[in-house]
């Protein structure tokens, strides 16, 4: 299949592109630089110039293609709101290009808008629309491609880690080497689910092939590893203390990202190892700080 990714240069998209190659799929990125354009010949991918911003750009990648994974999105999470919502429209673009057939769009969401609030693990076959992450505008694009005959699924995923990057606890390291301390909420009993960037990229392409309208993924390999458990492991890396801080302090030490380090955030991928016969093999979250360079 000829493969339209977006975020084709990204931290999770490069592995994309990399996984549908060695499955024989021809891929064409997405990119605005000369550097991500060089990036992609030399992965093997053909160039498509664009951005998020341009619908016309997505909208032709689309048509040109058979079939989209679209894991760009604008990682300014001090403009979260606005960049959900540019994301609801490069959803539509990428839709315009597709409708009319039956050729698969894979869009990106995360595993809290499958959290009903019952204090169970999120799950694929639930979607929270009170959820209160601006990301599921992502979904409510997505929901409404479907119902115009666009076959779109949804990925939703959790932490996404290597040794270098690890979701948001990749700016909670960073905010740490600023304060001089790692913080967590309370008990830090709270979780993150979490899954290799690797196992996310196969993932990503089983869905694309599975071409199932409608279905939600989770890309989720841990349920949940305790807030705690990460903070231990990365104040021993990064030679800091560890601290504990109140409901009442958590807004004025981590700024935007008071919204997630507080909330108890475990999510199954069971149906979708289920369904797809996806079988992480990975290194987990805490293996994978165990092994970051601090001093990088």
């Amino acid at each position: 299949m000829r493969i339209f990714v977006t975020g084709a240069t990204g931290f999770i998209g490069a592995r994309v592109v990399a996984e549908l190659i060695e499955a024989g799929h021809q891929v064409i990125g997405l990119t605005r630089s000369d550097a991500g354009a060089r990036s992609l010949t030399e992965a093997g991918a053909e160039v498509h110039r664009g951005t998020l911003e341009d619908p016309e750009t997505l909208r032709a990648g689309a048509a040109g293609s058979d079939g989209v994974i679209h894991t760009a999105f604008d990682h300014d999470f001090s403009n979260f709101v606005a960049n959900c919502d540019k994301d609801r429209r490069a959803i539509e673009a990428l839709s315009a290009g597709l409708r009319g057939s039956d050729r698969p769009l894979v869009i990106t969401s995360g595993t809290g808008l499958g959290d009903t609030g019952s204090g169970r693990p999120a799950t694929e076959d639930a979607f929270n629309p009170d959820y209160p992450n601006p990301r599921k505008a992502s979904e409510i694009a997505g929901a409404a491609a479907l119902a115009s005959g666009v076959n779109v699924s949804v990925m939703r995923l959790p932490q996404v880690h290597d040794p270098v990057k690890q979701g948001l606890i990749t700016p909670l390291i960073d905010l740490a080497r600023e304060k001089g301390v790692f913080a967590y909420v309370g008990e830090g009993s709270n979780r993150f689910p979490a899954v290799h960037v690797r196992d996310a990229a196969r993932l990503y392409r089983l869905a694309l092939e599975k071409q199932e309208p409608g279905a939600r993924y989770n890309a989720v390999a841990e349920e949940g590893v305790p807030l705690r458990d990460v903070a231990e492991i990365i104040g021993r890396g990064m030679k800091l203390p560890v601290v504990s801080l109140s409901p009442e302090e958590v807004g004025a030490h981590f700024g935007w990202l008071a919204m997630f380090v507080g909330h108890d955030m475990p999510a199954s991928g069971a149906q979708t190892q289920a369904r797809l016969g996806w079988h992480p093999a990975g290194p987990g979250l805490i293996e994978d700080l165990a092994a970051m360079r601090y001093d990088a």
